[in-house]
C-alpha cells in the first residue's frame, strides 16, 4: 500500500488568483489572520478546479447536475467514477431519490496558504469610457499580492480506479446498477481494506494516474487572469512514496526573517525518521530561479542523500512527467497494490 505524498508551492507575484467576498466596490482576495499576522490563500477547492481544467481536452469530465431552487438547490456530478477520472480522484456526493452514493477524494490538497505573513495591497481603478464629458467615473477597486503559497498533497494509489460497493452512505461509491455496468465493461470484483468494490484494469489505473500527474506539472487558471496573468504551474513540488498515509514532509518549506525557505535539514531528518516507510526516492521538482540561490544550497546541503538515489531534484515539470512515465509504464505497479486488500 503506496501512497505519494508531498509538498506544491506556488510563486503568485503581483496576482489575484482566488477571491473571496467583496465589500462595497472592493473585491477581496482570500486571506486568513494568525494571530496578528496576515496570510493569503488559495482554497483547495480552487486549487482543484484549476487542476481539473488542466486535464487534457480529450479527458471525459463528470457532467454536473443542477436541480431544486432557492434554498433546496443541489449541484452533483454523475457519480461515475468508472466513466470519469475526476469522479474517480476528486470524489463526488449524490443524493437523489431516497439514494446516497459517494466517494471520499482520492487526491487530497491542503489549502495553499503563503508561507510568510503578506497583507494584501488595494488597487484603485476607475471607468470612464466613452463618458461625456463632466461625468463621474465608476469607482471600484481589489486586492492583490505578492506570496509563495505552500499546501500538502496526497494520492492514495491502491484507491485509483477502486470503487467501493459494500456499506451505507459514503462508504458506497456505486449503485448496484453501475457497478454491474462497470463489470461488464471490464472491471473484476475485488475486495479493499475489507470492503467489497470493484477495480478498473490496470492498464486504465496507470493511465489515470500518469495523466493526473503531467496535469500537474502544467497547472493554469486562477481569477483575474486579464489584469493578473501569472504562472501557476508548481515552482516546487515534493513528492515521496509512503507506505502508510502520513504526509512526513508538510514542514520542508519555512519562513526565516520574513522570508520563506527551503528547510533542508528538515528534510534530512524526516528521511531518516521515516527511512523504513518510504518506498523509494524523495522526488524534489523546482523551478529554476525560485527562491534565489536556495535549490544549489539545498542540492549542496543534501549531497549525500542526492549521491545515493535517496532524494532526486530537477525542473517541477521532468520530475512530475518522469514519474508519469514510470507510472505509465508500469514500473511501480507494485504501489497499486494494498496487503491488507
Amino acid at each position: 500500500m503506496t501512497y505519494l505524498v508531498g509538498k506544491i508551492v506556488l510563486d503568485v507575484v503581483a496576482g489575484a488568483p482566488n477571491n473571496g467576498l467583496a465589500e462595497d466596490n472592493n473585491g477581496k482576495v482570500k486571506q486568513l489572520r494568525v494571530g496578528r499576522d496576515v496570510h493569503p490563500y488559495v482554497s483547495a477547492q480552487a486549487f482543484r478546479r484549476w487542476l481539473r481544467d488542466s486535464l487534457p481536452v480529450q479527458e471525459s469530465r463528470s457532467p454536473v447536475i443542477r436541480s431544486g431552487a432557492g434554498a433546496k438547490q443541489q449541484a452533483y456530478t454523475a457519480g461515475r467514477p468508472d466513466l470519469h477520472l475526476d469522479d474517480d480522484l476528486f470524489g463526488y456526493m449524490v443524493a437523489v431519490k431516497k439514494e446516497s452514493y459517494g466517494r471520499e477524494t482520492v487526491l487530497a490538497t491542503g489549502t495553499f496558504v503563503s508561507v510568510v505573513p503578506q497583507r494584501p495591497t488595494s488597487d484603485f481603478g476607475t471607468m470612464s469610457r466613452d463618458f461625456p464629458a463632466g461625468e463621474h467615473p465608476v469607482i471600484h477597486s481589489h486586492e492583490l499580492y505578492s506570496a509563495v503559497l505552500a499546501g500538502d498533497v496526497l494520492l492514495d494509489l491502491p484507491r485509483v480506479g477502486v470503487f467501493e460497493t459494500d456499506g451505507t452512505g459514503l462508504r458506497t461509491a456505486l449503485s448496484p446498477a453501475a457497478a454491474e455496468e462497470a463489470v461488464k465493461a471490464g472491471a473484476e470484483k475485488t475486495v479493499l481494506r475489507s470492503v467489497g468494490a470493484v477495480r478498473l484494469p490496470l492498464a486504465e489505473r496507470r493511465r489515470r494516474v500518469d495523466t493526473v500527474l503531467r496535469a500537474l506539472a502544467s497547472v493554469r487558471g486562477g481569477a483575474k487572469q486579464a489584469l493578473h496573468y501569472g504562472d501557476r504551474a508548481p515552482a516546487l513540488v515534493l513528492l515521496a512514496p509512503v507506505k502508510g498515509g502520513v504526509n512526513p514532509f508538510t514542514r520542508i518549506v519555512g519562513a526565516d526573517d520574513g522570508r520563506p525557505v527551503f528547510q533542508a535539514d528538515v528534510l534530512r531528518e524526516e528521511i531518516e525518521a521515516w527511512r523504513d516507510e518510504l518506498d523509494g526516492p524523495v522526488l524534489v521538482g523546482w523551478a529554476p530561479g525560485f527562491l534565489g540561490d536556495q535549490r544549489e544550497r539545498a542540492v549542496k546541503d543534501l549531497a549525500d542523500l542526492v549521491d545515493s538515489g535517496a532524494v532526486v531534484f530537477g525542473h517541477p515539470r521532468v520530475i512530475l512527467n518522469g514519474l508519469a512515465d514510470r507510472m505509465g509504464a508500469g514500473e511501480h505497479d507494485a504501489w497499486f497494490e494494498d496487503p491488507a486488500a
